[in-house]
This record gives C-alpha cells, structure tokens and sequence, in this order.
C-alpha cells in the first residue's frame, strides 16, 4: 500500500493562523494478484495464476441458446458458484456490458471469463464464453466455438426448442464439439419438463440421462454443469512444446492501449515481451501485456496451451487486430491455422454524417467499432443529396439498429443511416458495356447504383431457407404470410403433439424490416423464426425512383418486385407530402419505374394574393395582375431549386 499525502494553503485567518486542507490517497501497488477487485460495483474474489493448472485440467466451452433463454443468467451463477464474484442478488447480466446490451436485455458481443473450480481435489480452468442467441449475431457463436471443445446448449422448459436452438446445435455439432444438453427455467410453475426433454432426446438424438435439468435464477443445479463440463468436455489438443500458435477469435479498441486482441493459445505458449509476427500481414509485434479476463483483466506473464486470453502489443492500426489471423513467434514460421470462414453481409444501409464537417470524427468511430465487430463491411460512397458517406453491410435488420445505438452511445457519433436494402446480382448485355463494367456480372447493393434496364438481361435477389417452429393453432396464418411476401412453404415437421416447423423459402427483402415482428404478432408471440442463406433467384425486379419537379432523388430509390411497384411507391410519394415542407414554387413528388410513373403528389406553394389591394374598378386590372403573377411564378418554377432539409431525410428513411 503507497501513502500520498497533499496539502494545500487555502486561506489565512484572522489569528495569523494558516488553514491547510489535507488530502490523503491511497492507492495500492499494480500486482498480478490481489485480494479483491471490483467490477461494475461488484466484488471480484481469488483471483489465482492460470500457470498453475495443468493443461489436462483445461476446459474451454461456450453457451448457446435462443434468444431469452438464460444465457446470461446462467453465466451470472457460474461465476458465484466458482467464487469468481461474490454472490448478489444485483448480479445480471455481468458480462454484458455494453449499454445497448442492458437496454434491450439482450447479448449482442460473445464475452470471455476464466472461472477456477475445484473438483475432486484438483484445481480446473474453465474458460467460459457466453454468446449472443439472436440470428443477426450467428457469426459471433462461430468464431467463440473456435475456441472451445465443448458447449452448453440451454433451452428453456417453458418455451422448448426453437428455431436459434437447432442452428446453434448444427454449428456445434458439425464443429465436432462435445454438446452438453440443459433445461432452464424448471422452477416456473405448471410447466411440464419432460415434453422439453423429449424434444431434446427427439430432435437431437440425446440419451434422456445426459440432459440436465436446472433453474438458472434460482440456482438450482448449476454445480451439476460444472460438473458436467469437467467431466464431459475434453482437454485442448494440442503440443505444449511445440511453436507458437495463437488464434485471434476477437477484438476491441482500448482508447488508451490501441486493439487489444482475444487469443486462443492452440500450440506451445506465449511470454510477455516476445516478438510475435502475423501470418497474415507479416508485421512484426512486441508484446507489451497479457492476461486473462476473470471477467475483468487479470495480468499474467505468460499465456500457455490451451488457455484463453487477451493480447496488447504495438499495434498502430485498428485494421491490424484481424479476426482468424494466426500470431507465432517470429524466429518461428509455421503453418497458419484455418482461420473463419467470412462473414457475408445480408443488408445494406448507407451511413453519412448528420454535417459533413463531422465526417472525420464519424470515419474514426466506424473504423473502431468495424474491429470491435468483424462481421460488418464498411466501403466509401456518396451522395448528391446527403454528401460523403459509407456503404455499411450487416447480418441483419438488428445488427443494423444495435451498430447504429452503438455508434451513438460509445462514440457520440450521430449518424443518418439509409433504409435497408440487399445485395442483388445483375447480369449486363452488350460488349461496350462488359468492357465499361469490365464484368458480365455485377453486385449491386445501392440501389441508385442500379444500370439501365436496357442493358440488364436478368436481375437475382438473394434468399433464405427459413425455419418457424410455432404451436399448431398459428400454422395458417403463418403460412398466409410467407405467401403475401413471396416465399413458399417446402416442408412441415411435428415436434411434439402441440408443435410444428415449418421450412420456407423466402425473399430476403421481404424480411429484413418487420417479417420477425409479424410472426410475433400473428403467434401471439409462441413462434420462432431464424434463417440462413440459400443464395439467389431470378426475380422481376424494378428501381423505383423518387422525383421532386423531375429530378431524381438517389437517397431514397429503391429496389422493389414489379407487383409491389404501385403500393410501394404510393406509400413513399404520401410520406413524403407530409415531409416535405412548403415552397414558393409547387413541389410535383412522383414515383417511377423507368419511364412509367406510379404514383403522384403535389405540394401546392405559398400564394399571395395580389388583388387584396383592389376594390371595385375594371377586372382588366385584376387579370393584369394575376397574368404578371403567373408569369412570375412560371420564371421562379424554372430556376428554383427545392429545398428540402436534411432531417427530412432521416424522418423518411427512419419510417
């Protein structure tokens, strides 16, 4: 412990005293090891060295689950049941600590913790990773599995298997991961578990004996999964001995330290002050500090095989923390590891500063977010109506929102973001025209960037193979609605007496917005829905132009099926009368597909009354002036530019 002592001269009294204010500090020593340390207004305990337990009594694992599960609640009582963070009823959702995590109750970024547990008289390692349940954050449950052996799939007894649950068991399963089924939440009442766990033993070929049954807020089992992990989950492969490999499955931006990358150690080990180098880029780094998170970071020396922690070396660029890169030591080459498979945007948005005097703030705050999520893609645009910006693709629609809320709460970044739109593949016609592309085939993601329908011989939209697992009174008029947005339905299974999966092929632009919601509402909120990729389709598709007095607006064109054409663009020329505020000249919105316009609105202008002036007399003279008025608004029509303000924009696209 180190005591400051300060002392200042304040004041002189009348006495000829002298008052001093006293400040004492203390702060105790940096250390690898304390006692107690806090973290978010909770008390972390027995923080111990990792370089104590042997590589045999290493677990690492993950949870996977649908979203709302009890994920994070599990996770909670883990680390209690550990003595990784002294036992709170306040404690939730520890390890969520983004603010948009807390806000919507969700998990949205995969976060690791180093638990020790002692069982059997030894002393275990077991390095949890907790991750997102929703479709949009699939891509984190993957890159957290690379990391892990084993995973714990948590299914709640009140709601039984449903859609996310059976993609996170596919992933797992094909990862030749050990999978530890558990049911949650048996202590709600008037629940019956075991149709839970006969789906489970259905679904999933479980034996009935392997399936733990536990009540995550309550506590009620949870040793049981420890327990379970230890003994059912394998140790790391791996030579102890062998060069340095080390996985980076994650990073962040430290304001302070520069990225900071999250590493799994696969062979021989890794020792502060080494000189390791990417296998990617070939740069060379030192390594400045290491350690590993219990869930906050704890100092080491030395991260061996099979343990899980976090790097800081002299990393100058956030684009240098590359997910799936493979760091060994540089007297060392050796042969990479495979690395992810990368992840392939499903929506696009563009995204430009609210003023454009912003840009280089909002350019600095994409580029750490980017590193902090690797599953987004980030490419320069622009735009006539919104200036310079960035085309952003994402997993999904709520990928999409919670970057957005990000941007704003952890940056103080506020940003226009476009309306979603896909990615479509086009296919040109003509010599000049392959030469001018130079390619047959384009990828188009903004749709102002769409070629003249001249040239195209045929557009394909990207699809998805999607399932919904709903109670049997719902099935119709769920099949209604993936009919009204253009899917088909290709196969029904039973699940139990009371519930079916439905297999559809949809449209991807037909559920990026608000087809989750309407499944919802239609099932009263008992249907689940989750998708993958099946590629694309040929599909009639159009560009539906927004024009003001003529003009086209490229921010809010947008790629719509031909049927949809009239609805969509009468929809859009109405928002927008409602919008757009009065001019002196009248405001003609048309919506157009090619030469064929839709839809039509006018904005009538302000209008003085010339003639207030006039009583009685000729009308000559009151049509004089009318005739002098009219020709001055046909001149001002001809040279008057429309002025439309930018919150504009953002009212219409947010709708």
């Amino acid at each position: 412990m180190k005591l400051m002592i300060f002392a200042f001269k304040t004041k002189a009294a009348s006495n000829n005293n002298v008052i001093f204010t006293v400040i004492i500090l203390f702060s105790s020593l940096t250390s690898t090891r304390s006692d107690t340390q806090a973290v978010g207004g909770r008390t972390i305990i027995d923080n111990k060295d990792p370089s104590k337990v042997p590589l045999k009594n290493i677990r690492n694992f993950s949870i996977i689950a649908h979203i709302d599960h009890g994920k994070s609640t599990l996770a909670d009582r883990l680390l209690e049941v550990t003595g990784t963070l002294q036992s709170d009823p306040g404690n939730k959702q520890v390890l969520d600590r983004l603010q948009v995590e807390r806000e919507r109750g969700i998990t949205v970024k995969a976060q690791t913790a180093s638990l020790f547990y002692n069982h059997q008289g030894e002393e275990y390692l077991l390095n949890l990773i907790d991750t997102p349940g929703h479709v949009d954050f699939s891509n984190e449950v993957a890159r957290s599995l690379a990391a892990c052996q084993g995973v714990v799939l948590l299914v709640d007894a009140t709601q039984g298997v449903e859609a996310q649950t059976v993609a996170n068991f596919h992933l797992a399963f094909y990862g030749e991961l050990t999978i530890i089924p558990v049911l949650n939440k048996i202590d709600v009442k008037n629940i019956d578990v075991q149709v839970a766990a006969d789906q489970l033993a259905k679904l999933f070929s479980f034996d009935p004996s392997e399936i733990l049954k536990i009540s995550a807020k309550e506590g009620t089992g949870v040793e049981e999964v420890l327990k379970a992990v230890i003994e059912r989950v394998p140790a790391p492969p791996g030579d102890s001995s062998a060069p340095l490999r080390a996985l980076i499955f994650d990073s962040w931006f430290d304001k302070y330290r520069g990225p900071i990358a999250l590493v799994y150690i696969r062979d021989g080990s890794m020792t502060l002050g080494d000189e390791v180098m990417s296998a990617h880029s070939n740069m060379t780094y030192t390594v400045k500090s290491m350690g590993i998170l219990r869930p906050q970071e704890q100092p080491t020396k030395q991260l061996l095989k099979g343990q899980v922690g976090y790097l800081v070396c002299n990393m100058k660029s956030v684009s240098e923390a590359m997910i799936g890169d493979t760091f060994h030591l540089r007297s060392v080459p050796v042969t990479p590891l495979p690395g992810f498979k990368p992840a392939r945007p499903m929506v696009y948005a563009g995204v430009y500063p609210m003023d454009q005097s912003q840009h280089n703030a909002l350019r600095g705050a994409l580029e750490k977010l980017a590193l902090n999520d690797p599953s987004v893609t980030v490419a320069i645009e622009s735009s006539p109506a919104l200036g310079q910006g960035w085309r952003v693709g994402f997993l999904g629609l709520l990928h999409l929102e919670v970057f957005n809320q990000r941007l704003e709460q952890e940056y103080g970044a506020d940003a226009l973001m476009t309306a979603p739109s896909v990615p479509y593949k086009v296919k040109i016609k003509g010599k000049k025209n392959i030469a001018r592309f130079k390619t047959d085939e384009l990828l188009i993601s903004d749709p102002s960037k769409l070629p003249d329908i001249d040239i195209i011989t045929e557009i394909h939209e990207p699809v998805v193979k999607g399932s919904i697992i709903t109670p049997y009174t719902y099935m119709n008029s769920l099949i209604t609605l993936c009919t009204e947005r253009r899917g088909s339905l290709e196969s029904t299974s039973n699940l139990d007496n009371t519930r079916v999966s439905l297999g559809v092929r949809l449209p991807l632009n037909e559920i990026i917005v608000d087809f989750h919601d309407r499944v919802k509402s239609l099932s009263s909120g008992f249907a689940s829905f989750d998708y993958e990729d099946a590629g694309y389709q040929i599909s009639n598709l159009v560009k539906l132009e927004i024009m003001l007095n003529g003009e086209i607006v490229d921010a809010l064109c947008s790629i719509v099926h031909e049927s949809k054409a009239h609805v969509a663009g009468k929809n859009m020329c109405e928002k927008l009368k409602k919008l757009i505020p009065r001019q002196m000249v009248p405001v003609m919105i048309q919506a157009a597909v090619g030469a064929k316009i839709v839809a039509r609105e006018t904005i009538n202008p302000y209008r003085k009354d010339v003639i207030a002036k006039l009583y009685g007399g000729d009308v000559s003279r009151k049509k004089k002036l009318l005739t002098k008025q009219a020709e001055g608004k046909k001149k001002m029509k001809s040279i008057a530019k429309i002025n439309i303000p930018k919150d504009t924009f953002l009212k219409v696209l947010k709708q």
